[in-house]
């Protein structure tokens, strides 16, 4: 199977003249030298059966390219590579593993870090936003607007700990469930790169409060459920374990993050908690 797409990488070690070894997303893929291409290990996995694979694609001369196949399955290692971004977007919500394979594994996307702090931040919106709907104090004082600022970053830092709660809560169950299992413990980083990235459902409270209805608390519901799905895919598709293990694993983070919620109820910091629908609980 061939296609056009971009070359420029050296040719890989036992390949014909004029054929180059392709490393990645023939878009986001950068020429790989000699000695470090030796060096390197099986760091890409195929979508279908989550063997380890060398490369992703051959690149012939005129910029043809023809995709790996897996020795496996004897199938494709990575379809998506030909895929339009957006039909990759639309396979990830469905939560299809091999869209989330292909993400995780197969590409280069740095962008955890501010994917997190901007979910974050939607969410801490979200539940300042309901706190003043409650408040129906309308004082322009500036004392009142600085209040108000305030009140923004202690929803922010109360979102950011219960997100925190629910990471630990995972981590150390599977940590544990390894240990017992002696097992190997699974890479904690890569692992918390594919949750923060699964976690991107939480951009979809910003829509949900522009457009303000009657079963916006419905909405919250559901958009908590697509969040907590796709985290599971993420985790089962990390550790290529089975749905039992990854739902588990769902559970205890959800048990930890209610404990926080519950200790910030007690000590009456989160007062908008009450009157948010977004909250774990709730399952």
């Amino acid at each position: 199977m061939g296609t056009g797409g971009r070359g420029g990488q050296r040719p890989g070690k036992g390949s014909p003249e004029g054929v180059t070894a392709g490393k990645g997303n023939p878009e986001e893929v950068s020429a790989t030298p000699p000695a470090a291409a030796a060096s390197a290990s099986c760091q890409y996995r195929c979508i279908e059966c989550n063997q380890e694979a060398k490369e992703l694609y051959r690149d012939y001369n005129h910029g043809v390219l023809k995709i790996t196949i897996c020795k496996s399955c004897q199938k494709p290692v990575d379809k998506y590579i030909e895929y339009d971004p957006v039909i990759i977007l639309i396979n990830a919500i469905l939560c299809k593993a091999q869209a989330y394979r292909h993400i995780l594994f197969n590409t280069k996307i740095n962008m955890h870090g501010k994917l997190c702090i901007f979910c974050l931040l939607c969410e801490a919106y979200l539940r300042w936003w309901q706190l003043q709907d409650s408040s129906q104090n309308t004082d322009p004082d500036d004392f009142i607007r600085y209040a108000k600022e305030w009140d923004f970053y202690r929803m922010f830092a109360i979102a950011s700990l219960e997100q925190a709660a629910f990471f630990i809560g995972i981590f150390t169950f599977l940590w544990i469930e390894r240990s017992i299992a002696t097992k190997k413990n699974p890479n904690f980083v890569l692992l918390l790169k594919a949750l923060l990235l699964s976690s991107y459902g939480k951009l979809l409270l910003i829509p949900a409060v522009i457009w303000e209805h009657e079963y916006t608390p419905l909405c919250l519901r559901l958009i908590k459920l697509f969040v907590l799905t796709s985290n599971f895919q993420a985790i089962r598709v990390t550790l290529n374990t089975r749905r039992k293990l990854s739902f588990v694993a769902i559970v205890c983070g959800l048990l930890a993050e209610s404990a926080m919620v519950h200790f910030f109820r007690r000590m009456e910091w989160d007062i908008g908690s009450d009157c948010a629908g977004y909250k774990s609980q709730d399952f």
